[in-house]
């Protein structure tokens, strides 16, 4: 367990510096919002991308494609809740850079600074999941357990941040 921790930066081996592992936090998570989350490849499969007005797909011709027989309604609600997972992740990125970036410059310690990039990496994968997958008004506040998780790495990272500058 040990060797698993000093690989991915959680916990330097005895005498040696973990190495600061934010650069790849920012860009898997960058990969992560704006290319892995975004609905363009389903919307395209699904004969509802408009290249001129892609954000109006679901708006304009998804109710029209369900009629088509083209979709069902349930995967065209879960289309919606993607892109709405999309945004959000767009949307929550600066944050996290935000984050990473105060701690690097402030130097918080190199394993801190990892851990708060796993935590944001899991909250925000966890949520996406949470966010696409659940339909249940009982199980959706999961998603909001995890998106708050994601941010309270952020805020934590800053705050640390503060802490030394």
């Amino acid at each position: 367990m040990s060797s698993i921790l000093n690989s991915i930066g959680l916990r330097a081996a005895p005498g040696e510096q973990a190495p600061n592992f934010a650069a790849g936090f920012l860009v898997a998570n960058w990969v992560f919002a704006y290319a892995l989350m975004s609905t363009r490849g389903t919307k395209m499969r699904y004969g509802l991308d408009n290249n001129v007005a892609p954000r109006e797909d679901l708006s304009k011709y998804g109710e029209a494609a369900v009629k088509a027989g083209k979709i069902s309604q349930r995967a065209l609600n879960k289309l919606k809740r993607q892109e709405a997972a999309h945004a959000n992740a767009v949307e929550g990125y600066p944050l996290f850079v935000a984050a990473m970036l105060l701690s690097v410059v402030a130097g918080v310690p190199h394993e801190t600074i990892n851990t708060i990039g796993v935590w944001y990496t899991l909250s925000r994968v966890a949520y996406s999941l949470c966010y696409s997958h659940i339909e249940s008004r009982s199980l959706s506040y999961l998603r909001s357990v995890t998106w708050w998780s994601g941010n309270i790495s952020c805020i934590t990272g800053l705050v640390l941040a503060g802490k030394k500058l």
